[in-house]
């Protein structure tokens, strides 16, 4: 095996909602590796997209999941629209003080929801 070769997780049905969890995260910005000064400004439509993708995948596997699977994945969509509805009020918070103290906003195009 090279370096470049590790050993993937099983492709299950946990594995892909934690995935989408994750990515969802990192989209709002709430996980981010590296500098500070080099954080993304989120990207709120990725994220809804994401969420979106994550209810659809409820809805249709609902009755074909254990209970397991279909708590993680009921919690993870909880989770994610409440985290959404913080991170874009934390966003219009710090571009409404942005823009009081004279700095130009970040990237407003990305917040439209």
């Amino acid at each position: 095996m090279s370096d470049q070769e590790y050993p993937l997780p099983p492709a299950t049905f946990e594995f892909l909602v934690l995935s989408l969890k994750t990515q969802t995260e990192m989209h709002l910005g709430l996980l981010f590796f590296g500098e500070e000064k080099d954080r993304p400004e989120p990207d709120f439509r990725i994220a809804r997209h994401s969420i979106d993708l994550l209810a659809m995948l409820q809805e249709k596997t609902r009755g074909n999941t254990t209970l397991e699977e279909q708590r993680l994945i009921e919690n993870a969509v909880t989770e994610l629209r409440f985290r959404f509805v913080q991170a874009m009020e934390e966003h219009q918070k710090k571009t409404a003080a942005a823009g009081q103290s004279g700095e130009a906003p970040k990237s407003e195009g990305q917040a439209g929801a």
